[in-house]
């Protein structure tokens, strides 16, 4: 049997088929639905892959109609979908939405999933040297709720060796997945094993009890080279180290793919900015002359200005207002973390807009680019899928996506984004705003 081909990234989660609702209203009265596909891993796949990144899909559905479509759709996105597995015993899973935000009292979902194809997935079951075939595996919090299957084949993918790729882990908790109490506590040792991390700073609060902003959730999450925290409508903090104990991790994988996807994976991720007036700090590698532990973390920087919107209208007035460029986050300025705000956007729906983000962050890091270009990318993408009403949105072009992150702070401050602008020729929402 020949080997699977390396690509960039392997996201191994559940998808689901997903039905949304052509009008408002309580799941009772509502008459009708259009089907979509939804799942966190399959989300992060589909927008690297439309970001022209090589990237596979594994994962198990059920062999009936629904299966055929999560699939057919995700495959049409460029994702390799052959290590996909099929079960004739189980379904696939789907779930229902109304069509309010998700943020909201009134917004319901009826998710159909226990005892679904994915649910099973296990070590036995997934084509493991397809999964390991990559640069970076990115994973997440659900997948570990699904089953006890399904937390074993997380803890052996994770497991250190030669054949480890870097792995992304999304914390995503769900604390309505868990059968137990010990849902928080499973995610926390998933998260201290992964070498790049995303976590909200309100999950954080919730599942771990951590309030005291960025900084506090890097005190408990010392582990991961790489560790990013959202901030919601406020923005986002990355924190870059090598002085974690998961930072032998890096001297293996694969070299990198392609031409234009910069220095060797683990260079990327742990290079943070240059300093002002200096030279790019060197990642850790093998060839890195420092010893291991040595401070790589980035200085703390002045935040551009901006935020999410919290609302469909995206008036200044829901929530605190923007900062203006040069103006310091209160929770973040005298932490050594990189913060960049978050922008403008007219708010449609907000599901999906984390898994977005990921894929943001993870394409400017398999290019190599600077940790604050890699944060802007993030909320770039994010704001594709805030301007839309399903799970998935197609990100913008590469070309406007650097073009956006490579303006000047008080430019990002001023940028507002409405439904529609990853398609606008001239996008005129470009055009900074009073």
């Amino acid at each position: 049997m020949n080997a699977p081909d390396v690509v960039d990234v392997v996201a191994l989660g559940e998808s689901m088929v997903t039905f949304l609702p052509t009008r408002a209203g309580r799941l009772a009265d509502v008459p009708s639905f259009d089907r979509a596909i939804g799942g966190a891993e399959s989300n992060v796949a589909c927008g690297l892959a439309a970001a022209g990144h090589t990237v596979r899909w594994v994962s198990r559905v059920g062999s009936d109609g629904f299966g055929d479509h999560l699939v057919e759709t995700i495959g049409g996105y460029g994702v390799d979908v052959s290590a996909v597995g099929r079960d004739s015993s189980r379904p696939t899973g789907v779930y229902f939405r109304t069509a309010g935000d998700r943020a909201t009292d009134a917004h319901e979902v009826a998710y159909y999933r226990a005892g679904s194809a994915a649910s099973a997935m296990s070590v036995e079951n997934v084509d493991l040297a397809s999964v390991r075939a990559a640069r970076v595996l990115h994973l997440s919090g659900i997948t570990a709720a699904l089953s006890s299957g399904c937390l074993a084949l997380l803890r052996a993918l994770m497991a250190l060796g030669e054949d480890r790729p870097l792995v992304s882990f999304d914390v995503n908790h769900r604390a309505g997945l868990w059968r137990d109490a010990d849902g928080p506590r499973v995610v926390l040792e998933l998260a201290r094993g992964a070498d790049l991390v995303f976590v909200g700073e309100d999950e954080a609060e919730e599942a771990w009890g951590i309030s005291g902003g960025p900084s506090a959730i890097r005190a408990a999450l010392p582990e991961p080279g790489v560790l990013v925290v959202k901030q919601g409508g406020v923005g986002a903090t990355a924190f870059v180290s090598a002085a974690g104990r998961r930072g032998a991790a890096y001297r293996r994988g694969p070299a990198p793919l392609g031409s234009d996807t910069g220095p060797q994976i683990q260079a990327a991720a742990l290079t943070p900015d240059p300093k002002p007036g200096g030279t790019p700090q060197a990642g850790l590698s093998d060839t890195d002359p420092r010893p291991e532990g040595a401070d790589l973390a980035p200085r703390p920087t002045e935040p551009a200005g901006g935020r999410v919107a919290r609302g469909g209208s995206g008036s200044a007035g829901n929530g605190p207002s923007p900062a203006g460029a040069g103006d310091a986050d209160p929770r973040s300025a005298t932490e050594p973390g990189v913060f960049v705000s978050s922008l403008h956007v007219d708010v449609v729906a907000t599901t999906g807009a984390g898994d977005a983000f990921a894929a943001g962050f993870l394409s400017a890091t398999l290019r190599g680019l600077p940790l604050k270009t890699r944060l802007r990318h993030g909320h770039l993408y994010a704001a594709a899928a805030l301007t839309t009403p399903g799970d998935l949105a197609t990100p913008p072009t590469r070309d406007t996506t650097d073009r956006l992150a490579a303006v000047a702070d008080d430019a990002w401050g001023t940028l507002r984004l409405g439904p529609g602008w990853t398609q606008a020729g001239t996008a005129p929402e470009e055009v900074p705003t009073p």
